[in-house]
């Protein structure tokens, strides 16, 4: 029974309708007689029928925000990462009984068509998964909103491991079209790049283009829980103006009369272009102010079209920025309001900073975006002179607070040292009302170090939002056996308020409730089992404790330390076979970004390893690796629920959030990480006792650097730690090539700036301790539902209401 079968579902067909009206869309739509119809057809045929109980509260929805002249959000993310949509309409229209019912009828098994659903590979890791989980908040909570985007053609590669090698491949998701989707031909936008800016004969500046590519919209409907709301999803197709030159193709040039159509199309095929060179750079660029450029003037079309004037547009629209991504729509908005609406520069400026507003996502320098003046003048040179006249107003307010010289050059929108760089970080954080981290931790660490005398000047705009993740995808949908267990114990109430799961806490202690949580979990363990042995060939003990991390490889995120920690693992098992070890299974699933050679060079290490240890018999039944190729929302949904421990292990200081970590936790995994993110809140949470913390602090990890750190030194007073270095940069893993990690290891010797070598031993502690509780199943079973129960605070429901009533305005 679906976990939400009892939800309200006025107006909505019963499953023998449902049947009947999926046959009809078979025939009349998808053009199949039922005899002959494949599970592929029936997958479309069952979206479409369900899609058009979505269209009539989609409408309504929309009709209603005009009516009330409602403030709208306007969330502009690079990411959306939606996973399959199919499940989740039907979870949060409460029809998935009726609709299982239905095709049953007409024998077809709906888990087995949801499961041929592309993902949808507009995201690559936790910045689009939580765009996503916002946008089903937003309509959940009954908020009026769209989404902007791209719509990637292959958006972020399909990842293959061949010889422990990680191999990209497009991710053809758009091969068969997408049933969910529709095209707006009359949301067409032109969006202009290089050319040169002249003075027209009022003095207002003229932007003379060198080209100009068509943006359309394509509106896919995003549901909230109980269907009360239906938001819009609006990404971006990019067009030529001139799809073929007749002209080229009658002179026998046939691929250059498609050139123009050729590089509009570039711009939405593939989700971050590597750029490592000047042309991947460029295209980074164009990707960026395309899907900016669109949605904001879509966003001013409607606004003046429902409320005239564009000077109310702060009081109607509240623009987020997604990471600095779309950070180049503060000069966009400024060229749209002097240039076409012929405001002044104050004022234009003034409602800018009121419109929008700014979520960082990262600590790290390299991360936020910046790009050489040369680059970002020759392809958008009305907005250098924007970023110019922005620049010049924020040095004058910086002088005026009497900030030093060096404060003012780290305010700048100008990167003087070395390249001149624009800064798009400093661009957004100008532009913006509101300036928030999404971790307590982070948002203190913003304060101090990235944004420090941007946060001196302008003291009052920074501000902390916890991320959170949707309890329906992560809990209800992901988890029915957990979902259906926590309903019989506690009520109904969590489906609608996830920290009513505090509820559970007081069954914590109860035997007979600790079995049957064990139950459901051991459930999920043989489910992913049989999915690795099906797609591996590689048995699991789903008796043996899941030890989980999946996330972009990176080395701050140490999948190097836990790899490391493995290998000292497998030599202490070989090493004293006496002992009572805890039969492990380290599972691994992440990509790599394409250029990123030592975060690709970690995944072949992990698989390196999983080779030699998977295949010794002397630790058989003991420890077992897999790497999980082509993590995606669908893989994650099948590991999370599996999983004993969450493995969260960066460098303090340096993970701004995490959402893993909250998805595990509220699957009754146990963490296992350092002070990091929001580690420090799930720990306030759950309690001290109920997570495993190590390793250095952020304070100490910058005290340790700053004092002088000496890794070599680190080293040589941990045998363990030595003796797995020696074993894999001696080549030992990789007998084909003894030198292939030499310098991966080297460099945890000579620098580590990530403190591998610093958090070790604490690491291992921590591990040893996991062994210890796993032994003692009543302890181990309390602890997971803990987890559990006091994570509900996590849920993107409470974080999008604290940005409604807080950044927005929208509540009060």
């Amino acid at each position: 029974m679906s976990a939400t079968e009892n939800a309200p579902a006025e107006a909505l067909p019963h499953s023998a309708v449902l049947a009947e009206a999926i046959v009809d869309t078979l025939v009349h739509r998808i053009g199949k007689d039922e005899r002959a119809a494949k599970p592929h057809d029936w997958l479309s045929a069952t979206i479409l029928t369900v899609r058009d109980q979505v269209i009539d509260r989609w409408m309504a929805s929309t009709r209603s925000a005009h009516r009330q002249g409602a403030k709208r959000v306007y969330y502009l993310s690079l990411e959306f990462l939606i996973g399959r949509l199919l499940r989740d309409t039907l979870t949060n229209l409460g029809i998935n009984g009726e609709v299982s019912q239905a095709l049953a009828t007409l024998g077809v098994d709906l888990a087995a068509i949801e499961e041929i659903e592309p993902d949808a590979a507009l995201g690559n890791g936790g910045l689009g998964r939580l765009a996503a989980c916002f946008m089903e908040s937003l309509a959940t909570l009954d908020l009026p909103a769209y989404g902007y985007g791209i719509r990637y053609v292959n958006g972020m590669f399909r990842q293959r491991i061949r010889d422990g090698w990680q191999q990209e491949y497009p991710e053809d998701w758009l091969a068969f079209g997408n049933p969910w989707e529709f095209e707006r031909r009359e949301s067409r936008y032109h969006v202009r790049f290089g050319g040169e800016v002249v003075a027209g004969p009022d003095g207002r500046a003229i932007w003379e283009q060198a080209e100009r590519v068509i943006a359309m919209a394509v509106d896919t409907p995003m549901v909230g829980y109980r269907g009360k709301r239906v938001n819009t999803l609006r990404l971006w197709e990019a067009r030529a103006v001139d799809p073929l030159r007749l002209d080229a193709f009658n002179r026998g040039d046939h691929v250059g009369a498609l050139a123009q159509q050729t590089r509009a199309e570039t711009l939405t095929r593939v989700l971050y272009p590597a750029d490592e060179t000047p042309a991947g750079q460029e295209l980074r660029l164009r990707q960026e102010y395309f899907f900016s450029s669109a949605s904001l003037q879509d966003i001013v079309r409607r606004h003046v079209q429902y409320f005239g004037d564009i000077r109310t547009l702060p009081e109607k629209a509240a623009v987020q920025l997604n990471d600095t991504h779309p950070a180049v729509a503060v000069a966009e908005l400024m060229r749209l309001l002097l240039d076409e609406r012929g405001l002044e520069f104050n004022e234009a400026w003034s409602i800018t900073k009121r419109t929008f507003s700014y979520t960082n996502h990262t600590l790290l320098p390299e991360a936020l975006e910046s790009w050489p003046l040369p680059l970002f003048e020759r392809l958008l040179p009305r907005h250098m002179q924007l970023v110019y006249m922005i620049n010049a107003q924020l040095m004058r307010e910086a002088r005026a607070a009497q900030l030093e010289d060096a404060a003012i050059a780290a305010v700048s929108l100008i990167d003087e040292r070395g390249e001149r760089r624009v800064r798009m970080a400093n661009l957004a954080f100008a532009g913006s009302h509101s300036i928030n981290g999404v971790a307590a931790l982070h948002t203190e660490l913003m304060k101090k170090t990235v944004f420090a005398d941007l946060h001196r000047l302008y003291p009052d705009r920074i501000n902390n939002k916890t991320n959170g993740i949707t309890p329906r995808r992560w809990l209800i949908e992901a988890n029915p056996g957990l979902t259906a267990l926590i309903r019989e114990t506690i009520g109904d109430g969590f489906l609608d308020h996830a920290e009513a799961l505090a509820a559970l806490a007081d069954h914590a202690g109860d035997a007979g409730f600790q079995e049957r949580f064990a139950a459901v979990k051991r459930a999920n363990k043989v489910a992913l089992s049989d999915y690795i042995r099906e797609h591996m060939g590689l048995p699991l003990d789903p008796d043996a404790l899941f030890d989980v991390q999946v996330k972009r490889i990176h080395e701050y995120k140490r999948q190097l330390l836990n790899i490391i920690e493995t290998v000292a693992l497998y030599d202490q098992i070989r090493s004293h076979p006496e002992r009572d070890w805890v039969p492990r299974v380290k599972l691994f699933a992440g990509k790599a970004a394409p250029s990123y050679h030592n975060a690709k060079l970690i995944i072949k290490l992990a698989n390196d390893v999983a080779r030699r240890i998977n295949a010794d018999p002397a630790v058989a039944g003991l420890l077992k690796i897999v790497f999980v190729p082509n993590y995606n929302v669908s893989l994650a949904e099948k590991i999370m629920p599996a999983a004993d421990l969450s493995e969260q292990i960066s460098t303090a200081g340096m993970e701004a959030s995490g959402t893993g970590n909250m998805k595990l936790a509220l699957n009754g995994a146990l963490t296992i990480g350092t002070l990091d993110g929001a580690n420090v809140e799930i720990r306030d949470r759950v309690g001290e006792e109920n997570i495993l913390i190590f390793g250095l602090t952020a304070e100490e990890v910058a005290r340790t650097k700053a004092e002088g750190y000496a890794p070599r030194a680190w080293i040589e007073r941990s045998p363990e730690l030595s003796q797995a270095l020696t074993a894999i940069a001696s080549g030992v893993f990789s007998p084909d090539d003894r030198q292939r990690y030499a310098a991966l290891i080297g460099g945890i010797y000579d620098y580590d700036p990530f403190m591998v070598a610093a958090d070790f031993d604490a690491y291992v502690a921590a591990q040893r301790e996991v062994d210890t509780l796993w032994r003692e199943p009543a302890r181990w079973r309390e602890k997971a539902i803990r987890n559990t129960a006091n994570v509900g605070w996590f849920s993107s429901d409470r974080t999008i209401a604290d940005y409604a009533r807080e950044i927005w305005k929208l509540t009060e």
